[in-house]
């Protein structure tokens, strides 16, 4: 298996996932604005419009597959955490049309490692 061109990936992972979380949306529970596993250890870099090959993405908490971008309310900024997972298995099969909390689970139980970014966005105009 090749090493990963992401620094830090453990020789162990089989592959990767990756979630987008805004701590800051005003549900109680924050907000789910991505999740994507099923990635390659080879995989580089990410672009929500082009998956890498085998990806999949999982139902964001607006109850569709895909990345929905941060979106602040007017006036206000909020705190958004990238968060890489390095798993222990090949391929994640939740079900299909599972919720993003069930993948959640699903990737929380086959983490080994994993990294997360911080960012702020906003205020919007």
């Amino acid at each position: 298996m090749q090493r990963s061109p992401w620094i830090g990936v453990p020789k162990n992972a089989k592959s990767l996932a990756m979630t987008f979380y805004d701590k800051d949306a005003p549900t109680g529970s924050g907000f789910w604005h991505w999740t994507v596993y099923n990635i390659s250890v080879n995989t580089s870099s990410i672009n929500p419009d082009f998956l890498p090959q085998g990806a999949e993405d999982a139902n964001t908490d607006i109850g569709k597959p895909g990345y929905f971008g941060p979106c602040p309310p007017v006036g206000r900024t909020h705190n958004y955490v990238f968060t890489l997972h390095a798993l222990d298995v090949e391929k994640l099969t939740p079900p299909t049309g599972a919720t993003s909390a069930l993948v959640r689970f699903f990737i929380n139980q086959h983490t080994i490692a994993k990294t997360t970014l911080s960012v702020v966005a906003g205020p919007r105009k």
